[in-house]
C-alpha cells in the first residue's frame, strides 16, 4: 500500500502525510511484541550497563544522606530531567524496581515512536517489528563507538523516544513538531538531542524550500525547542561554572583520552568496528538508493546523512591530537560518533520495511524476510535464554567475572553469588555512614551494598574538579607497581587512606590477592563462607603525642 500525500494544504510546502490508520487495537499489539523484542534483547535482571551509574546518582540527589562519603554520586548532576522523572521513585522503591520500572516506561515509549514511525514510512502491520529487529541487530554488531539504545534505563533512552517521535514529525511534514519534541529529547540528554538538532536541520535545508515565509514558519518552534532543551543544557553547564581552564583541560583530556576513549576518541575504535559500521552504511546506501526520491523518506534519508556527516566531522577534529591535543580533547568528549552508531541501523530497516511494502514486490518475497526475521529473533532468544542459564545482571558480568569470562557459567556465578554475599553482609553489619575501599573492576557495590566507596574505574564524574579528583584516587588506590588493581597493604599508607577518605575498611578479591594479609579480618568469620571476598578493618590512626 502506498503512502498518501494530503492536498487539502493549499501550500505544498507545509502538505503532511496522511496514511491509512491503524486500528489502536493492532496499534498496541504490534507495541506488545516490540516490549518482547526488547526484552529478549535486553531483559537481564538490573543493573544493567550504566543503572548502577545512573541510578545510585539518582537516588542520592532525592536522598543526599544516601552514601554521603561518596565522591562519585555527590558529584555534579547533570541529568536533571532524569533524576526529576524517574529518579524520584528510588524515594519509594529499591533499586532494582526502579530500573525495572524505568525500562518498562522507556521501552514503551520507544516501541511507541517506533511503531508510529514505521507505519508511517511502511503501512504494513508488523512492518515495525522487521525495523526494530534490523536495529537491534545493526547497533549491536555494527556499531563503530559503542552506542546502544535498548537496554538498561538511563537519560538517553528517552531521549531516543524523543528523537523517533520528531523522526515520525518529519516524515510527516509537521516540522513545527520536530524542534520541541528534540528540544525533549535535549532536555533528557543534551548530546542525543543536540547532535539530532543538527542533523534534522540538514534534513530541512535538503527538503524545504527555503522562503521568508518558511524561515518565519520555523523560527518560534526553534525557540520553544529551545527553550525546553535548556532543561538539560543548564545543569550540564552549571558543573562547569567557575572550573579553571588548567583544570577543564586537565579534565578533558582525562575523560578522552583515557576513561572514555573507546567511546570518544577514533584512534582507540578497533578495525573491526571501522569495517562493520563502514558495510552498514554501505548496506543502507543500497537499500536507500532506489529510495532516494521517495517524498515519504526523503528527510529522514538526509536526517541519516547529517548523522553521518557529524562523524566525518568529528574524524575530522580526531586528526587534532597531533598538533592540538587539548583543543581535540575539549572537542571529542561530545560524542561525535553515537548519532550514526543509532540513526544508521534505524534508516536500514525503514528503508527495508518500505521497499517491502512497495505494491511491485510480491508477497513472496516479503514471506521469505518476515521468516529470516523470525529466524533472527529465535537466534535472539537462544542467544537470551543461554545467557540466563546464570541468572547475574549485566553489570556484574562485565565486571566481577572479567578474569574469569571464558570459564564456566557455573564458575561465573560463584563469583557472582561470593559478591552478593559479601554486599549483604556489609548492608547488615556496617554503619549507614560507612566508607570502603572496593575492589577496582566492580561496578555495583553502591547497588547491592548502598554504602560509599572511595573509588572505583566505572563510577567517574562529568564535572572537572571530582574528574581529576577521580584520577588522582584512581592512582593512589590502585598504583602501577601493583598492577593497578591491588590497595597496597602498607601500614602507614592504609593509615593515610583511613584518615583522608573516612574509611574503616578494605574489600579483597581473593583472586587478586589469594594470601592472608596481615590487617583484622572481620568477613568471613565463625560459620560464614566466601571463596572469593573478603573484609578487613584497615588498621588505626596512631595519634601523636
Amino acid at each position: 500500500m502506498e503512502p498518501v500525500i494530503s492536498t487539502a494544504a493549499t501550500d505544498s510546502s507545509t502538505a503532511e502525510l496522511a496514511t491509512p490508520r491503524l486500528p489502536i487495537g493492532r496499534r498496541l499489539w504490534e507495541v506488545s511484541l516490540l516490549m518482547l523484542l526488547f526484552f529478549v534483547h535486553a531483559g537481564d535482571p538490573p543493573p544493567g550497563i550504566n543503572e548502577a551509574h545512573y541510578l545510585t546518582k539518582a537516588k542520592n540527589y532525592w536522598d543526599p544522606a544516601w552514601c554521603a562519603g561518596d565522591m562519585f554520586v555527590t558529584s555534579g548532576k547533570a541529568h536533571l530531567m532524569f533524576y526529576l522523572t524517574v529518579g524520584w521513585l528510588t524515594k519509594f522503591t529499591s533499586l532494582s524496581a526502579t530500573a525495572w520500572i524505568g525500562r518498562v516506561l522507556g521501552w514503551t515509549m520507544i516501541a511507541c515512536a517506533l511503531q508510529r514511525l514505521s507505519w508511517s514510512i511502511a503501512p504494513v502491520r508488523y512492518a515495525s517489528l522487521l525495523v526494530g529487529l534490523v536495529w537491534i541487530v545493526g547497533i549491536a554488531k555494527a556499531h563503530l563507538a559503542g552506542e546502544w539504545v535498548i537496554g538498561g534505563i538511563e537519560a538517553k533512552v528517552f531521549a531516543y523516544g524523543f528523537v523517533l517521535f520528531a523522526m515520525e514529525a518529519m516524515v510527516r511534514q509537521r516540522w513545527w513538531m520536530v524542534w520541541p519534541l528534540l528540544g525533549a529529547a535535549s532536555a533528557f540528554h543534551v548530546l542525543v538531542g543536540g547532535w539530532s538538532v543538527i542533523a534534522a536541520m540538514v534534513a530541512l535545508l535538503a527538503t524545504r524550500p527555503w522562503t521568508l515565509a518558511e524561515v518565519r514558519r520555523q523560527v518560534i518552534p526553534l525557540v520553544i525547542g529551545g527553550a525546553i532543551a535548556m532543561l538539560g543544557v543548564a545543569p550540564g553547564m552549571a558543573t562547569m561554572q567557575g572550573v579553571d581552564p588548567a583544570d577543564a583541560k586537565q579534565a578533558a583530556s582525562i575523560y578522552t583520552y583515557q576513561r572514555i576513549s573507546h567511546h570518544l576518541y577514533p584512534a582507540s575504535f578497533s578495525p573491526r568496528r571501522y569495517i562493520g559500521h563502514l558495510l552498514l552504511i554501505a548496506i543502507t546506501i543500497g537499500l536507500a538508493w532506489p529510495l532516494r526520491r521517495d517524498p515519504v523518506l526523503r528527510p529522514l534519508l538526509w536526517f541519516a546523512v547529517g548523522a553521518v556527516s557529524i562523524t566525518v566531522a568529528g574524524m575530522f577534529v580526531a586528526m587534532l591530537p597531533a598538533v592540538a591535543p587539548d583543543l581535540a580533547a575539549s572537542l571529542l568528549r561530545y560524542y561525535w560518533f553515537r548519532l550514526t552508531d543509532s540513526i544508521v541501523p534505524l534508516t536500514a530497516g525503514l528503508c527495508l520495511a518500505a521497499a517491502l511494502a512497495r505494491p511491485q514486490v510480491s508477497r513472496a518475497v516479503a514471506l521469505r524476510t518476515g521468516i529470516v526475521a523470525v529466524f533472527c529473533m529465535l537466534v535472539f532468544s537462544r542467544m537470551f535464554l543461554e545467557r540466563q542459564r546464570a541468572v547475574m545482571p549485566d553489570a556484574c558480568r562485565q565486571s566481577l567475572t572479567s578474569f574469569g569470562d571464558h570459564r564456566s557459567p557455573e564458575y561465573q556465578m560463584r563469583i557472582y553469588s561470593d559478591w552478593r554475599k559479601v554486599c549483604d553482609w556489609v548492608r547488615d553489619n556496617t554503619p549507614p555512614d560507612a566508607v570502603f575501599l572496593s575492589p577496582r573492576h566492580q561496578q555495583t557495590f553502591k547497588w547491592f551494598a548502598e554504602r560509599a566507596e572511595v573509588v572505583n574505574w566505572k563510577d567517574v564524574p562529568q564535572d572537572a574538579p571530582s574528574l581529576i579528583e577521580w584520577k588522582r584516587r584512581m592512582a593512589e588506590i590502585f598504583p602501577r607497581r601493583l598492577g593497578g588493581a591491588r590497595v597496597t597493604i602498607r601500614y602507614d599508607q592504609l593509615r593515610e587512606f583511613r584518615e583522608r577518605y573516612k574509611t574503616e575498611y578494605m574489600i579483597v578479591d581473593r583472586r587478586l590477592s589469594p594470601g592472608n594479609l596481615p590487617l583484622v579480618m572481620i568477613y568471613p568469620t565463625g560459620s560464614e563462607e566466601n571463596a572469593t571476598y573478603r573484609v578487613y578493618r584497615l588498621p588505626e590512626v596512631v595519634e601523636a603525642r
